[in-house]
């Protein structure tokens, strides 16, 4: 018996964040104490702690399915790639500096120490701590070191799940060969396979779990069906699937950059029942829209750069001559203004770029991020106060008259953002600002007027809260539970 337990895939996206989040819910519902924890993430996708460390935003989901606030124990190793062969390090919830590859896989040894650190302080103070992995165990050029998923299981001695992702196909392939490539104490670690995304009839896929079962001695704890309409918070992937909508009033377009950081931003667009959010990628031609939101960016400059260059500097510009509305979100605000400054090169090559020009303000980027979570008023758009919350993830400050006319102000009496002299342009380095209906309200009713006749804003923490019940439910009903719980001691 031990009180850890690792869930691990045959690939990324197999549903490894899924069934830990489930877990979590499943447990919680029983009175049990439990955490999640993720050894080594890397994604764009962050999270603020309440003790003002990072961490990714899965993690912090999880944190919420347990009934917790997140900490910096919860994913003690956060990667955030700035280019396709460097990543911020950030250790603890704190940067500490950009590796490439060959230099990360140096400083293994050590970011381990910060792994086990946090391993323990979480066994010590909870019941169960649920560990999720990371792409998957079989990478052969990643063994070597390895922090993220047998390596650590070794360490601490845990029991894993292998999960794979039947809708892909291939299943049998994907648990057997992953299982192959393990070494001998490896494998007899893993205590079973949990198969995701299912969709038919169970009787038909019966003789491959038998045959699986007896080809690798490993029980099948459960088979998970497909599941439409769950709002959980991406760990880094952009969405595939949108829900259907059969009446929309607003189009909102969303370019999609290299280096798109925090794009959970744009969830409760998703959700909204009137809104038709477009995310372009490269090649494609931004369309007529209402709205075009300029989101985060890990690599402000360089993005900056590769969005003239797919020609959607003069989209944009054209898209406000015909009275479009323009919104910049922490790296989008940057964007807005003349000038981006790293003269120490924290995101690349050290130098300034011209910005797009529509808000008169510049930024510096410095080697101290701000991470703090925001809560106040929208006071730019209007007479009226509108209750707004957030947090604030970067490490440009900015300046300039433009934001002397504030989007939002916090508390604190800290003003934040912009709003120009025409009203068609504003800006926050306050992500998350659009999960809360009032402020999600306020800023479509701005982007075309009070007249639309907007239907209720969506509620994500509310959708979130269902999604984690839906999961719990998921398990319980399709995974072997009276194993698990035993195996945890519970």
């Amino acid at each position: 018996m031990t009180n850890v337990l690792m869930v691990q895939g045959t690939t990324s996206d197999a549903g490894k964040s899924l069934l830990v989040t489930a877990l979590g819910r499943a447990l919680y519902r029983r009175g049990i104490r439990v955490a999640p924890f993720k050894p080594q993430n890397m994604a764009l996708n962050s999270a603020v702690t309440a003790a003002g460390g990072e961490i990714g935003r899965a993690q912090a989901v999880q944190a919420a399915a347990c009934g917790l606030l997140p900490t910096v124990d919860m994913n003690p190793v956060l990667l955030k790639p700035t280019t396709d062969s460097k990543a911020q390090v950030i250790i603890h919830g704190q940067a500490i500096n950009t590796q490439d590859a060959v230099a990360y896989h140096d400083y293994k040894k050590t970011a381990m120490q910060a792994v086990l650190q946090s391993h323990q302080r979480l066994v010590n103070a909870f019941d169960v701590v649920l560990v999720e992995g990371a792409g998957s165990p079989a990478e052969i050029n990643l063994r070597a070191g390895d922090i993220a998923n047998m390596g650590y299981a070794e360490a601490v001695d845990c029991p894993v799940i292998l999960i794979a992702d039947i809708d892909r196909g291939g299943v049998f392939a994907h648990l057997v060969g992953t299982l192959a490539l393990l070494s001998a104490s490896e494998q007899a670690r893993v205590v079973g396979f949990v198969i995701n995304r299912f969709r038919g009839d169970l009787a038909l896929l019966q003789p491959g779990l038998d045959w699986l079962e007896a080809h690798t001695g490993k029980p099948v704890l459960g088979v998970l069906p497909y599941l439409m309409d769950l709002q959980l918070d991406a760990e880094d992937a952009l969405p595939q699937q949108q829900p259907v909508k059969s009446q929309t009033s607003l189009t909102v377009v969303v370019p999609v950059l290299p280096r798109i950081s925090n794009h959970t931003d744009f969830d409760a667009l998703i959700q909204h029942p009137q809104v038709d959010l477009r995310f372009v990628r490269a090649g494609e031609a931004i369309p007529a829209a209402d709205l075009i939101i300029l989101p985060g960016s890990k690599a402000v400059r360089a993005d900056l750069q590769w969005l003239r260059e797919q020609g959607w500097e003069q989209a944009i510009l054209r898209h406000l001559r015909y009275g479009g509305k323009l919104l910049g979100i922490c790296g989008g605000l940057q964007m807005l203004g003349q000038m981006i400054h790293d003269p120490l090169g924290l995101e690349g090559e050290a130098g300034s770029s011209r910005g797009l020009g529509l808000l008169d303000l510049e930024t510096w980027l410095e080697p101290e991020k701000v991470l703090r979570n925001t809560a106040g008023w929208m006071v730019g758009l209007g007479e009226q106060r509108i209750p707004a919350r957030g947090y604030e993830i970067h490490a440009g400050r900015s300046s300039g008259k433009a934001l002397e006319k504030p989007l939002l102000l916090s508390d604190q009496g800290l003003a934040d953002g912009a709003v120009s002299e025409d009203g068609q342009v504003i800006a926050s380095y306050w992500h998350g600002l659009l999960d809360h209906p009032e402020a999600l309200s306020a800023l479509l009713h701005w982007a075309v007027g009070e007249q639309a006749g907007l239907a209720v804003m969506p509620d994500l923490n509310s959708l979130r809260e269902q999604t984690f019940e839906r999961l719990a439910d998921l398990v319980d009903e399709h995974l072997d539970m009276q194993r698990l719980l035993a195996l945890l001691g519970q």
